[in-house]
């Protein structure tokens, strides 16, 4: 073994198959990144766009889409840490746009066919996609799917485009919750009012507060809701396949045409950060050990563990559909996932992936953790064969 627990045959088969990716034209370029005890080998792979674009390279920004979630979950975490938060309690007094809730009487049923919530929404419902409203992976017609998208407040590969934390949380209150708080899991709007949460709860907009407690101090000098005029030079393309033609389309142009050139009215905790691979990898280290970062601690050791527990009950999991097979292999935690079995091509411990092509975990019992950075938006929930490649690799260069 070298390259820090990673076997240089094994590393040199995790670059043919990222390249095989590249060269089948299947994405533009990739960035993996693999650490093991403190050591870590980097690759870049492809260009920026698809043509005659410039390469990849290590500090490459990406659109990292759902990994802003675990760092979200953090920041939550350290405010339940200063006793600004409390898990069990309403978000009323915080959030009055959320308070005396009203629940569809039936998932597919009008919008105006409501009943009052059995109980408030907690803050730990938000970091568990628990308070009641979010993406509907089931088949047929709902009118709350077509009552989000009015109001823009619907889920979707889009970001939110509301001027305000405040407007965009006035769109949302305006709705009934599809569920009751804490009756099943829903993907990904109760992250969005989580930043809210913590920007209120801090007394300070999120990305300040962000930067204050996570980012400066773990060195992610790159990461952030867009990105400054001199580093635009590093925003590759993003692309979406199109349903209709197969072809890869722009879904995100680089540089000064990227809507992350520009601050974002609303930054969305759910899934709006742009970081760096080696950024990223600073966050999983800090999480890996637990929540202390080079002898300084950020997060408790306890907020940790209840991060990388599995609150999603069987009942829950049960009328919590996402895609096929996750809940025989996964659990949530606080805004990340619980990984509780896993099949070779599958990540191992805990973290999350990002529909624009991104994926993160570490692994407590092998101390691996892999990152990979790609720009093309993924096609379903499950993940798409470049990820399965990347993790199958990874544990093979690592002999896990």
């Amino acid at each position: 073994m070298s390259e820090g627990g990673f076997s240089e045959a094994g590393l040199e088969r995790m670059h043919a198959a990222m390249a095989a990716h590249v060269e089948r034209g299947d994405l533009p370029g990739a960035v993996t990144l693999v650490s093991r005890g403190g050591a870590t080998h980097a690759d870049a792979i492809g260009k920026m766009a698809f043509g005659g674009a410039g390469p990849v390279q290590r500090d490459t920004l990406f659109r990292i889409a759902s990994l802003t979630k675990p760092i979200a979950g953090a920041a939550a975490m350290m405010l339940v840490d200063d006793g600004a938060l409390r898990l069990d309690e309403p978000v009323d007094s915080l959030l009055p746009e959320l308070a005396n809730r009203r629940v569809l009487r039936a998932l597919d049923g009008p919008v105006d066919d409501t009943e009052p919530a059995r109980r408030p929404i907690l803050v730990s419902d938000l970091l568990t996609l628990r308070m009641g409203v979010g993406a509907i992976m089931a088949q047929g017609d709902h009118p709350i799917v077509q009552a989000m998208m009015d109001r823009g407040v619907a889920v979707g590969p889009q970001l939110p485009d509301a001027p305000s934390p405040d407007a965009w949380l006035e769109s949302l209150g305006s709705l009934p919750l599809m569920r009751h708080p804490g009756e099943a899991w829903m993907y990904d709007t109760a992250l969005s009012v989580l930043g809210v949460l913590i920007a209120r709860a801090a007394g300070q907009p999120l990305e300040a507060f962000l930067r204050e407690r996570v980012f400066e101090p773990l060195g992610m000098k790159d990461t952030g809701f867009s990105v400054p005029a001199d580093k635009l030079h590093r925003l590759p393309v993003c692309y979406a396949r199109n349903p209709e033609t197969g072809a890869l389309d722009v879904f995100d142009p680089a540089g000064s045409e990227s809507r992350f050139s520009r601050a974002p009215g609303f930054p969305s905790a759910a899934g709006g950060l742009i970081s760096t691979a080696d950024d990223v990898l600073a966050f999983a280290r800090m999480m890996l050990n637990r929540g202390e970062h080079r002898g300084k601690r950020l997060l408790s050791e306890r907020s940790v563990a209840l991060m990388t527990t599995d609150h999603i009950t069987p009942d829950q999991k049960a009328i919590s559909p996402f895609s096929p097979g996750f809940w025989e292999r996964r659990g949530w935690g606080y805004g990340l996932s619980v990984v509780t079995r896993s099949e070779p091509g599958e990540p191992r411990g805990l973290g999350w992936d990002g529909g624009y092509g991104t994926s993160c975990y570490w692994d407590p019992q092998t101390g691996v953790i892999g990152v990979l950075m790609t720009q093309r938006l993924m096609d379903s929930p499950s993940a798409p064969p470049v990820f399965v490649d990347f993790w199958r690799s990874t544990y093979e260069a690592a002999g896990a």
